[in-house]
Formats: C-alpha cells, structure tokens, sequence
C-alpha cells in the first residue's frame, strides 16, 4: 500500500530534520542551489536521498533512517565521497579578480578587488566553487580530514557553522541588492527632476519626452519590487 501524503506540518519536520542530517557544504553537487533546498525536495519526494557526496555513505544512512527510504548507494552521477577539504590560494599568482569571493557560499574568502585574496580556513567547505571560476588557476584544494571520508570528516558544530555562514552570507547579499536598487532609484528620479539638464539636445522635445517615459517606466517597476518584498 502506497505511504499516505503527509501534512504541510509533517513535511516541514522532515525538511528540518533532512537538513540537519546534511553537512551544510553548499556545493551544489546534489542538483540543488544549496543543501536547503534540496532538503526540501527530498522531503517532497521530488529528490532521492543519494544525491550528497560530502555526506557520503553515512549520509545516506541518516537519510534513510528519517525517510524510511532504503539504503541505497551515493548516485555517482553527482560525484564521489571523499575526505573533506579546504581552498588553499597561491597569493603569488592571485589578481585579485574578487570572482572567487563572489562563488563563496560561506565568505570564507578575504580580500579586495586588486589586492590578493585568502581563505579563511575554518569557513571553507571545500565545496570547490571557487576552483572553476578562477582565471589563473591559482586556488587548490588541501586534504584535512586524511583517510576520514563521508560525515566521518564532518562534525556537527562545523556543518552549524557552514550553515550559519551561508544563511549570514544570504542576508548580507539581500541587504547589499537593496541598498543598490536604493541607490539607482535615487539617481532616477534625480535625472528626472531635471531631465532636461541630463538629456543632449533638449531641444528636441520628443527625446526627452521618451527619457522621461524610460525613467518613470523604471521607477515604477522599482517601487512595485520593493512593494512586493
């Protein structure tokens, strides 16, 4: 007999209890932008509970135990279990691009646009996202964890802690979009108050009349997002 549908309540408690159960790497190889959500897709019934390389086997042996599911091997087609690492950066080759500190999901990456970068170790997830987007090829991943693979390369105050520094990460990316939709919203109705100052040829009435609908068009798309947020 087919498991009756669960309740909105009971599939919020396994999505919560999924996502404890997975080591907050954030590295995508599961096929979901972040471990949150595919916690959730795995307690929707929208994902299968092999889909984790950095949990590895055990992780699936926790999924398992919550889901009911059966224990069935890590999916190879989302990578292979392996010991945990961290980013190391070669500073003498770094450029200072700032791409790998915007692939970071945790900010584990210090630096500044032209000045060389670092990682912070114990933020690092080795979740390698940094690897592909660097033009010199100048980040390399360390072993930490040696022979120990899977959850056993895992505790669970460094998967709070990456959890923590992911959601942290998130807020401060919402803030910083804000704030620069605040800021071009004020440049646009600055330009429009004196559209005639900022517009070559004022002269001619129907380029100006056009600005002006293309601002007033932006602006009113501005202050529905942030009506809507």
């Amino acid at each position: 007999m087919p498991a009756s549908p669960k309740t909105a309540p009971e599939t919020q408690a396994l999505f919560l209890w999924l996502n404890d159960a997975l080591p907050q790497t954030q590295c995508t190889r599961c096929g979901f932008p972040d471990c949150a959500s595919y916690a959730r897709a795995m307690a929707e019934g929208q994902a299968a509970i092999n889909q984790c390389p950095p949990g590895g086997q055990a992780g699936i042996e926790r999924l398992a135990a919550l889901t009911g599911q059966p224990v069935v091997p890590l999916n190879p087609e989302h990578g292979t279990e392996g010991p945990r690492h961290v980013a190391i950066i070669d500073e003498a080759w770094c450029i200072g691009c700032t791409l790998c500190i915007k692939a970071c999901p945790t900010d584990a990456i210090l630096g500044a646009n032209k000045l060389m970068h670092t990682v912070i170790e114990p933020w690092c997830t080795g979740c390698e996202l940094c690897i592909p987007v660097c033009p010199v090829d100048c980040i390399a991943l360390e072993n930490v964890t040696g022979e120990h693979t899977g959850w056993a390369a895992w505790s669970v105050d460094q998967s709070r802690t990456a959890r923590e520094r992911y959601a942290s990460r998130q807020q401060r990316l919402v803030r910083e979009e804000a704030e620069h939709q605040k800021q071009l919203q004020a440049k646009a109705e600055h330009k429009l108050a004196d559209l005639a100052a900022h517009t070559k040829g004022t002269e001619n009435a129907p380029e100006v009349d056009r600005k002006r609908a293309i601002i007033e068009a932006a602006l009113a798309k501005a202050k529905a997002r942030q009506a809507g947020a």
